[in-house]
Order: structure tokens, then sequence, then C-alpha cells
């Protein structure tokens, strides 16, 4: 997701290598903390593999997932605001274990005034019972017949619980559930009222199973608003109901546009999929003509198909203008559309977003893995900005620089977690950081760096250093590591922590501690290795670290699983026998539990000035190092960090002085 996203970051050259390597700080009185065991400790979360996960990072021989092909016909109601439906699950086992229940999800029955995300946020109120799915019938498919199923409706799960155990190995149970839902009017789904008609945004709007899987077994965490989603991969094939002249805009591929879309509408949509320019399909000159075939007794059924998806979302009205490009890239090319109301057209909005929405499927398919999708569809309608498999939901009144970043986040997200499918209920930051940092690349990249450098409206200023932006949020009191539950954080914590800081550590992975190429392997083959699978935050860990061919515990350590500060420090500078021309030692000290490597800029009287970058390793034997440099003259000063790289929470004590 999200409404308001992301950081600020002018990037920057690595530091030079130069002579010698240093040690300790300057002026200091305050005691070091640190312990260079704890930061060095031999024993780590990514020690170890198996069979299903490799020590590695990758798949192991005998990976394994199970998969959910869904079945879905809805109806929606514009009248009362209802969405009927009926769903067929079909679901595979193919792990080596019998089941004796099946989990699904019911997001929507967090609607509900007595639900616990409610409860969390301190709305609890007795239940209306009008809120959330009502289901009208459960059945489950033995030995070739229907028969009810015995379920239980635990808030936003569903517990189904087997009369026969299902077994591994790839074994499948057909699940029939009709069903019928409310529509919420704000959240990650909803609707609004234009001019030219209503604007439905409709998601989670099915049943779907929770993830089995061989880290956790069933994934049962209640939704409580934060933490977001955890899915299978499979076919859905899914046809809707509603008014005719509403268009549908749709994850997956169309399979009736004969049915469903005027003539000039599928002639301007099939000029668009060869234009590398963006085509009007349906412009504002349209909105008074039919924006559909005609259908039955006033309503029409849409349908659509999907392969090697996690899940589907769908938004309709009478209001939208349509336009479209094709986004090209090394390996492929897919459709990029936007749909929008009158109210949001102009080159200052959404007039651009298609621009926006073809330039981040360039990039981040050229960078980092294929776009693997026909079309992608960016909706301008009432929710805020959210992600789904092929289609994303973005504010209808966002212009500029709100736009651009809208349109390169949540498209973004079909890559962290869409294709990389990593569980965001409990890994928030494997999505939302992973996303934000590719993002910034995004951002510089477009339009000479229209829109750059990337920020965040609420936590950075525009042109603001990230190192020093992020330094009051990870030094609050009550700041908790990355690797903590979305929904365990306050409002205010979350973004800067699952977003900003995660991105911010890869950003130092990429252009301090790594470098471009190396970085960028890894990332990719983490990426490749775990397309349309399942990957924990060891896998990652240790994926990088095996990709890269740096041990990065230390790194993981310190920043996403502990809160640990960084503060370097010199010390002091002495010359050798008290004479500049023997050269000079420069002490250094870590004053902190969080290790980096050494970034040092050294200013000789009446010389060059060096730049030196230290390994990390220097700090493994202790707080304190020293470094010898030759020189033949006096040394003005002595700076770390000096183009603000690192997260140092006291600059204070980073420059000596010869004065």
């Amino acid at each position: 997701m999200k409404q308001y996203l992301s950081f600020s970051v002018p990037y920057v050259v690595l530091l030079i290598f130069f002579g010698s390597f240093i040690h300790p700080v300057y002026g200091q009185t305050k005691k070091s903390t640190y312990d260079p065991h704890a930061a060095f400790a031999p024993d780590f979360i990514t020690d170890g593999g198996n069979l299903f996960r490799s020590a590695d990072g990758t798949p192991g021989k005998r990976y394994w997932q199970n998969e959910a092909d869904y079945t879905v016909k809805a109806r929606l109601d514009t009248t009362s605001k209802k969405l009927s439906g009926d769903v067929k699950i079909h679901y595979v086992n193919n792990s080596p274990n019998g089941l004796d229940q099946l989990w699904l999800q019911l997001v929507h029955n967090s609607e509900r005034s007595d639900s616990r995300s409610n409860a969390v946020r301190g709305y609890r109120r007795p239940s209306s019972g009008k809120k959330g799915f009502h289901l009208h019938k459960v059945r489950i498919k033995i030995n070739g017949k229907w028969q009810s199923a015995d379920y239980v409706v635990a808030g936003t799960r569903m517990q189904i619980r087997l009369p026969k155990t299902l077994k591994g190995g790839g074994n499948a149970i057909s699940i029939d559930i009709n069903y019928d839902y409310p529509l919420p009017k704000h959240g990650r789904s909803g609707y609004v009222h234009t001019k030219n008609g209503t604007i439905y945004d409709i998601s989670y709007w099915y049943p779907r199973m929770c993830v089995y899987d061989d880290l956790r077994g069933w994934n049962t965490l209640p939704f409580l608003g934060e933490g977001e989603f955890y899915l299978d991969y499979g076919t859905i094939d899914y046809k809707i109901t509603l008014p005719q002249g509403m268009l549908v805009a749709g994850s997956g591929k169309l399979m009736n546009p004969g049915e469903t879309l005027t003539e000039k509408e599928r002639k301007q949509l099939e000029k668009a999929r060869h234009s590398s320019k963006t085509v009007m399909i349906r412009s504002k000159n349209d909105l008074d003509k039919p924006a559909t075939a005609q259908g039955k007794n006033g309503m029409l059924t849409w349908h659509f198909h999907m392969k090697n998806t996690r899940d589907v979302a769908w938004a309709a009205s009478k209001a939208f203008m349509w336009d479209a490009a094709r986004a090209t890239y090394k390996k492929g090319h897919t459709l990029a559309e936007s749909v929008y109301p009158v109210e949001s057209a102009g080159q200052k909005a959404w007039g651009r977003a298609t621009q926006y929405l073809q330039h981040a499927l360039e990039y981040f398919s050229n960078q980092w893995m294929a776009y693997p999708y026909s079309s992608a569809i960016n909706v301008g309608g009432p929710t805020g900005g959210m992600e789904y498999p092929g289609i994303t939901f973005d504010s209808w009144k966002a212009t500029g620089y709100e736009m651009f970043l809208l349109a390169t986040h949540e498209i973004g997200h079909n890559w962290f977690p869409m294709m990389v499918g990593s569980n965001e209920r409990r890994n928030a930051w494997m999505d939302e950081g992973f996303n934000t940092f590719i993002d910034v690349y995004a951002h510089k990249d477009f339009n000479h760096g229209e829109y750059a450098p990337k920020r965040d409206h609420e936590y950075a200023p525009q042109g603001g250093n990230p190192a020093d932006d992020i330094v009051p949020f990870i030094t609050q009191k009550g700041a908790k590591p990355i690797l903590s539950l979305a929904d365990a954080f306050k409002s205010k914590n979350l973004h800067p922590t699952e977003y900003f800081k995660t991105a911010f550590g890869l950003v130092l992975l990429r252009e301090v501690i790594l470098g471009h190429k190396r970085f960028d392997y890894a990332f990719r083959h983490y990426m490749h290795a775990w397309k349309f699978k399942h990957p924990g935050a060891k896998d990652f860990f240790r994926a990088m670290n095996n990709f890269s061919g740096e041990k990065l515990n230390w790194f993981w350590r310190g920043w996403f699983i502990h809160d640990w500060k960084l503060d370097q420090a010199v010390t002091s500078v002495s010359y050798i026998n008290g004479n500049p021309k023997n050269g000079a030692k420069i002490t250094l000290k870590n004053m902190d539990k969080m290790v980096m490597p050494v970034l040092m800029t050294i200013k000789i009287v009446q010389g060059k000035t060096r730049h030196v970058k230290l390994p990390v390793q220097i700090w493994m034997k202790g707080a304190t190092y020293t470094f010898h440099t030759n020189t033949s003259q006096k040394i003005a000063r002595v700076v770390l960090d000096a183009k603000h790289k690192l997260p140092d929470v006291n600059r204070a004590n980073n420059r000596w002085s010869g004065k």
C-alpha cells in the first residue's frame, strides 16, 4: 500500500580507498556501549538449511507450496451497495502432510463493529451483524459428491473441519461458498460519487485460502488493519455482472471484449497496444455516450482470467475516462492503462498517469525482473493507494508528485509481494520496504529526475538527506526493530520503520557496503529464485549473503533484527615521534552497538584530500581502532562520513581539527 510513501534520497558515489586504514574518536566523554561479540556473534538466524529451503537462500530440492484456483461469479447491486457471489475453490495439497482442516480469509469481517481490528483501534461496539461476509452455503466435495461443510467463523478467518484427511503429495479438494456482503465506503476498497457516476473499488471480495507452508503450517494471523496478506498462487477465473454502461477494469485478461466494449473502444485499445504514446480510449467527450455494449435486461457480464496470481481485484464506473499505452522492456511488453473520472483529468493530474505507469513497468522490468501479466491498470477512485496483481487503486485526487509516487509505488508491489510472494502480515518490510527501495531509483530515472529525489511528505523534506532524516525516528523512545509485526507498531512508527528504514538499509547495501554490481546480482538472484514462491526473512538474508559473497550477518543483526544505533567517532590524531613526516595515527571509536564501514576524509595542510574506506571488520576485535597513514605534512582535519551516507546518530564527534 499506501497513501503516503517513502523517503528522500540524493544518492552518491562510493568513497575511494586511499592508503592504509584507521581507528578511534575526538573529544569523547561518553562511554562506548559497543560489544564486538554481539555485533559479530557466530550464531545467527541464517545458519542452517534443509531440503525445503537451502542454506544459500534458494528453494530446496523438495520445496513445495500449495495451490489455490478460484472460479468466482459475482453480482454488484448498485442500489443496495451489496455484492453477492459464489466461489468455487480447487485447493491442491502439495505438502508432504495430510490436512484435517482448511483455513480461509474473510477480510471484510473486519468491518463488523465488534471485530478484533476495531477493538485494537479502540472502536469496539455491540455488533449490528449487518457488515462483513454473510455465508449462505459452504460445501466441500467428498468422493465426487457435495456435502455441507463443518465450519467455524472466527473473526476474519474461517476454519473448515474435514471429515476425511486431505492427503499430501498433490491431492485436491473442492470448496463451494455462496455469500454476500455490503460494500464498505472507505478503506482498501470503497466507493465515491462523481458528477458522471459512482466509482467502485472492489477487493477482498471472495473468501480466499490462508497459506499452509513449511515455515509455520497454517498462517492464520487475523487481519487487524496494518498487516496485509499472504496468499497461495493459482489461476483465477471470474465473472462480474452489473448494470450495463459501467466500464470494468479488472486484474487479468478480459475474455469477452466483444460482448462488453464498444467498437470504438476496441479499436482504440488495439491502437494503444502498439503505441508508446498514450492513446485515449474513452475521452471526456465520450462520457455522454454508452460506455459499454448492450446487455440483457440492462445487465452485462464481464469475464476475466488470470494465471500465476495470488489475488484479483476490479473497479467499475460509468464515470471512467480510459487511456493506455504499450510498455516495452527487454524481455517482453504489456499494456499500461489508466481509468479515472473527468474531475481527475489534466496533465498535472491523471492525464500523465499512464506515462508514469509505463515508466515504472519498463524500469522495474529492465532493472530487476520482467513484469509477467498482459496488462497493468491504474484506477483513480476512492482508495488512497492499494495494490493487487495487475491493478492498483490510487486516489482520484492525486496530482503532480503524489500522482507519480502512487503510480510508481503501487505498481511496484507487483514485484513485492505479488511475484516475490512474502508474508505481508508477518514481514511487512519484505514488501513495503523492498518496494520503497526500488522506487528510489525509479524516481531518479524518470524524465531526468523530474520527481527525484524520492521523499516522504510526512517524514522528510524535499532534498533532505535520508541518513540524517532517519535519525529522529530510530532514536525516538519506543522505536521497534524492522522485524516486528506490522500491527504491533504505533501508527507514527510503522511507516518510518517498515518503509523508510528498510529501504534505506538496502540503499546502504547497494551504495556503501557492496556496490551496485554485487548488490544487483544478489538481489536479482533472490527475486528470480522466489518468483511466484514464498520466501521468508531467513531466505532473503541467506541469498544476499551467498550471492554477494559477503557475510552480512552484522548488518542484518544490527539494522533489521535489533534496533541498534550507529555512532562512530574520531578520538585523536597523533604524529609518529611527534613529527608529521613520520606519519600519523588516527584513532577511531565505535560508541554504540551498530557497526558499519568507516568512510573517512583526511585533509592535509597544503596537500590533497584523501578519501579512505575501511571495512567493517576493523571493529571485530573491539571498540577502538587505530589507523596509520603516511604524511609529510600536518593533518588539517579528519572527518568521518563527510557526505552523510551513514545513519550516524551523533555527528558532533565525527570531526577532528588540527586547530
